[in-house]
C-alpha cells in the first residue's frame, strides 16, 4: 500500500510493506516523475493520493490511484502516527499542518474539520529568506536561525517599557523586525539573527492562531506537523513557548509531516 500527499512544495510518500512497516520519502512537487518511479518500484496494490497536486499525480499514474479528501487524510493519518485508535471516543485535538502555508484542523473522534489557517508557513520562510538572506535553501535558513538571536532584530516589550511598567513578559515581541528601522540600529544585522527573526515571525503567529482556536474549541493539545518543522529547532522552539504560554500543550509527533500520506494510504485501503 502507498499514500502520497502532494503539497505546493513537497510530495510526501508513505509506503507500507507486507509486514505492516512504514517507510517515508520526500520529493519536490515539481518532480512528480520521481514519485511515479518510486511507486512503480514499490508496486503497491493500492495507492491513495491527497493534497493540491493529487490530480496532477493521478494523471501520471493513468488512473491507478484513489483520490482522498485532504482533511480526512490528515485526521486519519495523524491518529496512526500517534498510535491512537480512530474511534468516536478518541481525544479531541487540533492539528496544525505547517507546510508552504498553514492549515489548522479539529480532530473530534472520527470527524475532521478545518477550523482556520494562515498564509504564513514554509513559503514565507523561503520567500523572505531569498530577499533578506540571499538564499532560498530551506535547510540553510533553518541552520542559520538555530545560531541567531531575534533580540537583535525584533522590538521587544522590554525595549519599550521598563520592568514592571507593563503587564506583559519583557521578552515578548512587540513588533517583528522593527529594530531594523530604528535610528540606533548602527550596524547591519547578522544573517543568523535575521533568520531567527524570520522563524519567530512565522512561529509566533502560527502558535497564537492555534492557541486561540484551541481555546475556542476547548481542546488541550495542539499537534504541530508539516515539512516546515523538519530539522528546524528555532521554529519549533518559538511555537512551543507561545503555545505553552497560552495554556495549551504543544506536541511535535515524529514523522508528523507524513500524516496526510499515511491517511491517504489507509483510506485508499478501506473497502
Amino acid at each position: 500500500m502507498a499514500g502520497v500527499d502532494v503539497g505546493a512544495t513537497l510530495a510526501k510518500l508513505a509506503l507500507r510493506d507486507a509486514r505492516g512497516s512504514l517507510r517515508f520519502a520526500l520529493h519536490p512537487s515539481h518532480a512528480l516523475d520521481e514519485v511515479v518511479r518510486a511507486l512503480r518500484r514499490a508496486r503497491p496494490r493500492r495507492v491513495g493520493l491527497t493534497g493540491g497536486g493529487a490530480e496532477s499525480l493521478g494523471r501520471l499514474l493513468d488512473g491507478e490511484a484513489t483520490r482522498v479528501n485532504e482533511f480526512a487524510a490528515w485526521g486519519t493519518g495523524m491518529a496512526e502516527v500517534l498510535g491512537l485508535p480512530p474511534t468516536p471516543a478518541a481525544p479531541r485535538y487540533l492539528v496544525a499542518s505547517v507546510g508552504t502555508g498553514t492549515s489548522i484542523l479539529l480532530v473530534d473522534g472520527l470527524s475532521v474539520s478545518r477550523v482556520g489557517g494562515t498564509a504564513l508557513g514554509g513559503g514565507t520562510v523561503v520567500g523572505l529568506g531569498a530577499q533578506l538572506l540571499g538564499t532560498s535553501d530551506f535547510a540553510e535558513i533553518a541552520g542559520l536561525a538555530a545560531q541567531g538571536s531575534r533580540r537583535e532584530v525584533d522590538l521587544l516589550v522590554s525595549d519599550i517599557y521598563r520592568a514592571g511598567e507593563f503587564p506583559l513578559a519583557a521578552d515578548l515581541t512587540a513588533s517583528s523586525f522593527a529594530k531594523l528601522a530604528r535610528a540606533d540600529c548602527a550596524s547591519a544585522p547578522r544573517r543568523q539573527d535575521l533568520a531567527a527573526a524570520l522563524m519567530g515571525l512565522v512561529g509566533e503567529n502560527v502558535a497564537l492562531i492555534c492557541g486561540g482556536l484551541a481555546a475556542a474549541a476547548q481542546v488541550p493539545r495542539v499537534l504541530y506537523a508539516g515539512s516546515t518543522l523538519r530539522d528546524n529547532p528555532a521554529l519549533c522552539g518559538v511555537i512551543a513557548v507561545v503555545t505553552s504560554a497560552l495554556g495549551r500543550t504543544p506536541v511535535f509527533p515524529e514523522h508528523g509531516e507524513f500524516a496526510g500520506a499515511v491517511g491517504a494510504l489507509r483510506l485508499a485501503a478501506s473497502p
